[in-house]
């Protein structure tokens, strides 16, 4: 199964996340937008020290179909230029903001050599005004977990933050393994 984060801005989480990850020896990607990029330096440096992939959510998190071409190309050429000049790297993976793609958008991001990554799973957790309890996302991951499961969690979430260092372990436990996307490609 594959651990997968958007970040589209920081609500304070993302250190809590880091931190299970590293005890827990997991490895993530982490879908950064031009906002994230530009207010969160050290997490990112800390994201790629600790071995997790840093991935493209587009520069400004605008719904990508209703973009003309050369707009939808410059929104994720521009997030890879920023990053290849900070870090030394260019991102691989392109994550459609809100999952939104057409044609245009699949034939971008390979003219681009990007790998398109969408999800198998995903509940409202961005919904920073209605968390509902650890325990509630814990057994809504569980629930709909299944061998090849890619999940899409949003680090401004309370509860995700909160039940990684369960879920982890009880995901082991059931027999699943942590791999990044490096491995499924």
């Amino acid at each position: 199964m594959y651990l997968t984060f958007d970040e589209g801005y920081e609500n304070g989480f993302t250190e809590d996340i880091l931190d299970t990850l590293k005890e827990e020896n997991v490895k993530a990607i982490f879908f950064i937008t031009g906002d994230y990029f530009e207010k969160n330096d050290a997490l990112i440096r800390r994201m790629l020290a600790e071995g997790h992939s840093v991935g493209n959510h587009s520069l400004n998190h605008y719904s990508m179909p209703e973009l003309a071409y050369d707009k939808c190309e410059s929104e994720i050429l521009e997030l890879d230029r920023l990053f290849y000049n900070k870090f030394g790297q260019h991102m691989n993976f392109f994550r459609p903001p809100k999952g939104e793609y057409n044609t245009q958008v699949l034939e971008i991001t390979k003219k681009l050599n990007y790998k398109c990554v969408m999800w198998s799973f995903a509940y409202q957790d961005w919904l920073t005004d209605s968390q509902k309890g650890a325990d509630y996302a814990y057994k809504q991951i569980l629930d709909r977990m299944h061998p090849g499961a890619i999940i899409l969690m949003h680090s401004i979430s309370s509860d995700n933050a909160k039940c990684l260092d369960q879920l982890i372990p009880e995901l082991r436990k059931q027999g699943y393994e942590f791999k990044s996307l490096q491995y499924l490609m």
